[in-house]
């Protein structure tokens, strides 16, 4: 079994602290590379972390990620309120699926309460900032070694 696991970010994440931190904090998308990878070798596991501005972007590295990784992270931004497209990649994926977001996205618009993604999750985390990434990442581990 692979021990990789894809942490899956989409638009504007790129920008993690300098964009809005008063939402988002002021922590990089470096920084929760660094934090997923402490937590994932602390389990005997690796990660790969990928970001995208676009949507197809997303949906390919979830079809790369049925071939390499044995779980997946993702913060889809705002494609997560959107897209059946990423929906769709994600079941193509027969490992465990995390949902994260840094914002608590039903504290916010509307419109970010409804997610694409959630019925294929086997967890959702929101409002944890980037600790929540660690949170997800603990949890796959937990899932696959532990049944």
């Amino acid at each position: 079994m692979s021990r990789l696991i894809y942490i899956l970010n989409g638009p504007n994440l790129n920008l993690l602290g300098k964009r809005q931190p008063e939402i988002y904090g002021h922590e990089t998308l470096a920084d929760v590379e660094a934090l997923c990878a402490k937590v994932a070798k602390a389990e005997g596991f690796d990660v790969a972390l990928f970001q995208s501005n676009y949507e197809g972007g997303m949906v390919d590295q979830i079809h790369d990620a049925r071939e390499k990784a044995c779980g997946i992270v993702i913060n889809a931004g705002a494609y997560t309120h959107t897209s059946a497209a990423i929906f769709d990649a994600l079941n193509t994926f027969e490992g465990p699926v995390m949902e994260c977001h840094i914002s608590n996205v039903h504290k916010r618009e509307a419109f970010r309460h409804h997610s694409f993604i959630s019925p294929r999750a086997e967890g959702v985390l929101a409002g944890f900032g980037i600790e929540g990434y660690g949170f997800c990442v603990k949890r796959i581990c937990t899932l696959l070694t532990k049944g």
